[in-house]
């Protein structure tokens, strides 16, 4: 097959201004930094958060085109709010599966069944519950991108934190059949396995973890570096530039894979 290369580097990434993106819990941290860099980019974005104010606050400084409010997962409340993406951006060329908690930490004969079916519910069923909005409006588009949002705990177990780690498997596995179904569609699907991100849901985790084992805070840090080949955390918006990538012209034959932007976590 022939093929023509882009006239330049900006023709290559491009692709990003004027699509019609939703990312789910974009109110803060890795969702805010996504849906900031691609409305920078161009793109018209619609986010989701359960917290009024977090909304407000990412509305006034990256003026997304529909802020709601909404628990990804709650059926009725991702029906609305796809509704409202709908009136609001006249379809969609792109989801990003973002929402996600990190759940509780302990063994597993500590933990509720309650927590572990409200990490399941939010990190995994609101993930199909999202895809499955937004699958007929991306085959109306004529295709577009779905990123679902995973974990380095996706790839490795996680003693400990075992719902959290067993839903971000899924999602991984959510995400390999999703590109085999949808790609006929010209619908790509990937994820993105961030590993330990800057922010405060990263010093909660550390801090549980820390005081469950009898540990300062620095020294629970220092275990969780140990174990990334970089030494150093990532930042919401290394992720969020794996976003634009995936979405860019420059990611237009990559689907069903799970990329890490991680630092190359060893273990957990």
């Amino acid at each position: 097959m022939n093929r023509v290369a882009p006239a330049s580097a900006e023709e290559f990434l491009g692709g990003v201004r004027g699509q019609r993106v939703l990312v789910t819990a974009g109110g803060s941290g890795i969702g805010f930094a996504i849906a900031s860099t691609l409305t920078a980019l161009g793109a018209r974005v619609a986010i989701c958060d359960i917290s009024q104010a977090l909304l407000e606050e990412a509305s006034a400084s990256m003026k997304p085109a529909l802020a709601t409010i909404a628990d990804v997962s709650s059926e009725a409340d991702v029906d609305r709010m796809f509704d409202e993406v709908s009136a609001s951006l006249g379809g969609l060329d792109a989801l990003v599966n973002n929402a996600g908690i990190a759940g509780p930490t302990g063994g597993v004969d500590e933990i509720s069944t309650e927590d572990w079916r409200r990490c399941i519910d939010i990190c995994l069923t609101g993930q199909f519950l999202c895809a499955r909005r937004a699958t007929p409006l991306l085959k109306a588009a004529g295709g577009g991108s779905i990123v679902n949002m995973s974990s380095a705990a996706g790839r490795h177990g996680y003693a400990f934190r075992s719902p959290y780690s067993a839903a971000k498997f899924g999602v991984v596995g959510f995400t390999q059949s999703l590109a085999k179904e949808l790609g006929p569609h010209a619908i790509r699907v990937n994820a993105i396995l961030p590993g330990i991100v800057e922010g405060p849901r990263i010093e909660n985790v550390i801090s549980n973890r820390a005081k469950q084992l009898g540990i300062s805070h620095d020294e629970m840090t220092a275990r969780y570096l140990q174990n990334v080949s970089l030494r150093r955390m990532v930042s919401p918006y290394d992720v969020a530039n794996m976003v634009a990538f995936l979405l860019s012209n420059a990611g237009v034959n990559i689907s069903g894979q799970s990329l890490g932007v991680d630092g190359n976590v060893e273990t957990l």
